[in-house]
């Protein structure tokens, strides 16, 4: 059973938010147990202080231990400064009182437990025949020192999964890189244009078979949230939960164009520190940019492809799925969530094997802090951020051009005619 308020055309009150945490957390018997709650990191845009406040007041009293674990998948560690922003309290040393906030240690080995394996032949069934392989099915340990599980977060339009939230916060947020590498690439294999936003995915049923093997009571709160307030809260089962929330994702985070863009500038905020992270600018426009069009990622501030992957990226560069498709054996070595990550950025495209020529579908152009070297370096375009006028972008749809303020967690799409 889920609990929960959404609305398509309004917000929830601070007094809807508080009636649902109230009554969702009645429904468990945790008096006298440890807690622990995953949650998102800061690239996520959420009302985490708001959360944690109820938490502490509606949840704290009854429990011996209330933790967070926070669900990097293999994004940064977030300091204390970070994680005081994230939370709406002084944390000091990764702690708030007697509370602890742990980061999520992807490149830990001794970090993880074996859950078990899920067999190719299963494998196999949940893709439909696109992949058929073992996949092993490792967590943060951190989850057997609890009684109960809470994931809070929200959910968006996603590039690999559909849409986020859920049993996501377990694979990838608090996974080994075995499951993570694979889920990635199976949803690289499907495209990134076809799978986000599109609801139920393979993805999807490869993280829900995973979530299965944790045998600790596991709930979630799953968020609908704009920058203008929270449309949605609801609480139950994390599949659900994410059920119900994702149905709202759908009418709030889906913007529908008449005609396809030939030019966009995705401004990117700040809480995206490297193009591993504001890449969502171009996933989230890609379906909605005619062909031959060009997306530019506007982030001035952004000088790092990737603080964790960096130097992988800079080795295989930015390519279409075929690109590395039709020569397997030269890149079957790097991690799928690199490769991933690198056909999400150049969006569809082919590859001619006999003549080596790569041909992208959109142009992606970078107007941040990293140089032009590094960019054609990587595969992509340059242009210098300076040379960026917004009156010579704005206003202009009419032209094709558009321009996204705040860029990467709307998805934009060509309305079916």
């Amino acid at each position: 059973m889920v609990i929960g308020k959404g609305y398509a055309n309004r917000y929830l009150t601070r007094e809807e938010t508080v009636q649902v945490v109230r009554e969702g957390l009645a429904t468990l018997a945790i008096d006298g147990k440890r807690v622990l709650t995953i949650i998102p990191d800061g690239t996520r845009t959420m009302p985490m202080p708001l959360m944690f406040d109820l938490f502490e007041e509606l949840l704290a009293p009854r429990v011996t231990a209330l933790d967070y674990l926070v669900a990097l998948g293999t994004h940064q560690p977030m300091n204390d400064a970070q994680l005081s922003r994230l939370v709406g309290r002084p944390v000091s040393n990764g702690q708030v009182g007697k509370t602890r906030i742990f980061n999520h240690r992807w490149e830990d080995p001794e970090s993880f437990v074996t859950l078990g394996t899920i067999p190719a032949a299963e494998i196999g069934d949940l893709t439909s025949g696109l992949m058929a392989e073992d996949v092993p099915v490792r967590l943060n340990k951190l989850i057997l020192d609890y009684d109960q599980i809470i994931i809070c977060g929200p959910v968006f339009p996603h590039e690999v999964v559909g849409f986020s939230g859920g049993t996501k916060y377990f694979f990838p947020g608090i996974a080994a890189a075995e499951i993570i590498n694979f889920t990635h690439w199976l949803g690289a294999v499907m495209t990134s244009y076809k799978i986000i936003g599109s609801g139920y995915t393979p993805v999807r049923a490869v993280i829900d078979r995973a979530a299965a093997m944790v045998d600790r009571p596991t709930v979630c709160f799953a968020l609908v949230v704009t920058h203008e307030g929270m449309a949605g809260l609801f609480f139950g089962p994390p599949q659900e939960a994410w059920q119900a929330a994702s149905a709202l994702s759908a009418e709030k985070h889906i913007v529908y164009v008449n005609e396809p863009f030939r030019r966009v500038l995705s401004i990117m905020p700040p809480l995206y520190d490297d193009l591993w992270t504001a890449a969502k600018g171009m996933y989230k426009m890609e379906p909605a940019v005619a062909d031959g069009g060009e997306v530019v990622i506007y982030a001035p501030q952004l000088t790092e492809v990737s603080y964790t992957h960096g130097k992988l990226i800079d080795e295989i560069g930015y390519h279409c799925r075929d690109y590395f498709l039709a020569q397997w054996d030269k890149f079957k070595r790097y991690p799928g969530g690199v490769l991933a990550h690198s056909t999400h950025l150049k969006g569809l495209g082919q590859y001619c094997a006999a003549s080596g020529k790569e041909s992208p579908r959109i142009r992606v152009t970078l107007a941040t802090g990293i140089p032009r070297e590094r960019c054609e370096r990587i595969n992509v375009g340059y242009l210098d951020p300076a040379e960026v006028n917004l009156d010579d972008w704005q206003g202009r749809e009419e032209d094709g051009i558009l321009v996204v303020p705040r860029a990467g967690e709307m998805l934009y799409r060509v309305r079916s005619r």
